[in-house]
């Protein structure tokens, strides 16, 4: 068996998007509030709450349509209450998304063992698989079949999330707002523009796309609810939006770079690689290239 043939095989290019998927959706949510002028640490507390309420949501309707819009809209909620205590009260950020992390693991473990009486992790028949598209000419090409046809539904989405916070960044006048938030609120402020206002719009989208990225995780990626199992994609979101400098584009590619790690990760155990060890790949990664990235922050302020 070749080691890369098996490494660089059209299925671990097709893990690699699947991988993706969550990582983009929490990773632009970042770069919204980012820009906006908020850094916001609580993506993984959030993203557990996208898990569980959407996966609840399916649970109690047997619709994943329901699930998804259950989690986009439990995860606003919190979001904005993590923007009450940031933007309204101006609590210290690092403070209130570590805060929000706590309680996200807190709420979700204890909701778990409440309403479903079962400790660890929970599935039934009940929950609905959001579903895969078929590519009819494509899933026939070698290779490119292989790694696109097949793919989710919030695939294609968080491919049209992207392209859309590109656009909407950099070409409207509400992209402006959120960018002249983050880089001078005064001069904003000084236009007549509501600051505060902005600031919750932007965490009003990004509570949207994290809620996503939840829910396709234990509806979409797996078909149950596991405690904790994020398992550290919002802190591998930040490192991902941080070394794209909070640019949607550059951002993109930065998850892919991720998830293309994990999912390497995972091909490794087919080798005997200790699984502990292939596990902890993806996140040694993170620490290295958020050494680089505060390493070239620190090296242009000094210019």
């Amino acid at each position: 068996m070749n080691v890369l043939t098996v490494l660089f095989s059209a299925a671990t290019f097709a893990a690699t998007l699947r991988m993706a998927v969550p990582l983009l959706f929490v990773a632009l949510g970042g770069v919204l509030t980012k820009r906006a002028g908020i850094e916001n640490i609580g993506l993984e507390g959030l993203m557990l709450i996208g898990c569980f309420s959407g996966f609840a949501a399916n649970y109690f309707t047997s619709n994943w349509i329901v699930g998804i819009l259950a989690a986009m809209a439990v995860t606003v909620l919190f979001a904005l209450l993590f923007g009450l205590f940031v933007v309204q009260i101006r609590s210290h950020e690092i403070v209130a998304g570590t805060a929000m992390n706590v309680m996200g693991s807190a709420l979700t473990t204890y909701l778990l063992r409440s309403m479903f009486g079962v400790k660890g992790s929970f599935t039934d028949e009940r929950v609905r698989t959001i579903p895969n598209i078929s590519l009819p000419v494509i899933k026939d090409i070698p290779v490119l079949g292989t790694v696109l046809s097949g793919q989710s539904i919030l695939f294609w989405v968080s491919l049209a999330a992207t392209a859309i916070i590109i656009f909407m960044l950099y070409r409207t006048k509400l992209g402006f707002y959120i960018r002249a938030a983050g880089e001078n609120e005064k001069a904003l402020a000084s236009a007549g523009v509501n600051v505060k206002k902005v600031r919750y719009i932007a965490l009003i989208m990004h509570g949207m796309l994290i809620g996503l990225g939840g829910i396709y995780l234990s509806t979409g990626y797996l078909t149950q609810y596991v405690e904790d199992m994020t398992a550290g994609r919002g802190f591998i979101a930040m490192a991902a939006y941080a070394f794209g400098m909070a640019r949607p584009g550059r951002t993109f590619f930065a998850v892919l770079l991720f998830a293309f790690v994990q999912a390497l990760s995972s091909r490794l155990q087919i080798f005997g690689v200790p699984s502990y060890f292939a596990d902890m790949i993806p996140y040694a990664i993170t620490i290295l290239v958020l050494a680089v990235t505060s390493y070239r922050e620190m090296k242009r302020e000094r210019v």
